[in-house]
């Protein structure tokens, strides 16, 4: 990418969005391009179109979607699958139309099947069956990948797709009723020491294993992607290690200064049991990741200490 390329960010307000912002800065982009939902709705086509027609943007990072946890998921699967696929079909086609340079399509490691093999290949995704907690956001974001890869098939564009594992940091949806693992377990564990709690209720048995990557790196690889990277199989980001859910806590634990129970409720589910990404095609075009987890969970502890106020705010609004 050309540092003065016109670059849309769709979805600059998110946890995804905000980092890939932020890396643009840092490496000397000049032409960021960015929209809030309420001025542009990636569901309604004529907005997305009238869009690209107005600032005809070279190269699109499109990283907007409807996100959450199993809670989340499991409670609104009509939302999660009309939404995201209304985001990655308006967007994608309109791509096309308009004569994108290159596109770069976010995907989640949810799309692999719930029994994958690890760590878990590329090449694994639509041989069985999806975790059913999250299956409706899994579909949406295969159709997603897969059309970057028809796309470029038939009309020969250079659309890309990219795998994140889970990811965590700034700006990370911090609601106790709809959010990932790592912000919930940081809010919790806080509020708790701030209430002087004698004990704090974790979901499920403690005993899967996830890999997490701080957000600013993910950020980090996706720019790097665009300027290294042109095929039509999505491609893996992640660390290539993975820790345990209680390994997790105990981090967090510690990291709060949490002296209380913690309390493991097996009535709640796990959901997959192992989630490690192999990462191999992407360390072999040369980036790393740079953050590990216990600083990145320290980072994003402390970020939303700072905002804490904010978050409950927004909240009750």
């Amino acid at each position: 990418m050309e540092k003065n390329a016109k670059i849309y960010v769709a979805g600059h307000r998110g946890l995804v969005g905000s980092a890939i912002v932020r890396a643009l800065e840092r490496e000397g982009y000049t032409h960021i391009v960015v929209r809030t939902h309420q001025e542009l709705d990636l569901t309604k086509q004529a907005e997305v179109e009238a869009f690209f027609a107005s600032e005809r943007p070279e190269y699109v990072f499109l990283s907007a979607a409807k996100v959450g946890g199993i809670l989340a998921n499991a409670t609104y699967p009509a939302d999660f699958i009309y939404q995201n696929l209304a985001i990655a079909t308006n967007v994608i086609h309109t791509a096309y139309t308009y004569g994108v340079k290159k596109l770069l399509f976010l995907g989640s490691s949810c799309i692999y099947p719930k029994l994958c093999p690890q760590p878990i290949k590329e090449e694994y995704l639509l041989t069985g069956s999806l975790e059913v907690t999250n299956e409706a956001y899994a579909v949406a974001k295969i159709a997603g990948l897969e059309m970057t890869k028809f796309y470029r098939q038939q009309y020969g564009c250079d659309f890309i797709s990219a795998m994140p594992t889970n990811l965590y940091g700034p700006h990370d949806n911090f609601d106790l009723q709809n959010s990932h693992v790592i912000p919930a377990l940081l809010r919790k564990f806080y509020e708790a020491k701030k209430n002087n709690q004698r004990s704090v209720t974790v979901w499920g048995t403690g005993s899967p294993r996830r890999e997490f990557l701080y957000i600013d790196d993910l950020a980090d690889a996706l720019v790097f992607l665009m300027n290294h990277y042109s095929d039509g199989l999505h491609i893996n980001v992640g660390v290539g290690e993975d820790v345990s859910i209680r390994e997790l806590v105990e981090m967090i634990r510690r990291i709060s200064g949490f002296e209380g129970e913690v309390i493991y409720d097996t009535s709640k589910p796990d959901g997959t049991p192992r989630k490690l990404l192999d990462v191999s095609r992407l360390f072999s075009l040369g980036w790393r990741p740079k953050v590990s987890l216990e600083e990145g969970l320290r980072l994003a502890y402390q970020w939303m200490v700072d905002h804490y106020d904010e978050i409950v705010a927004r909240e009750k609004r």
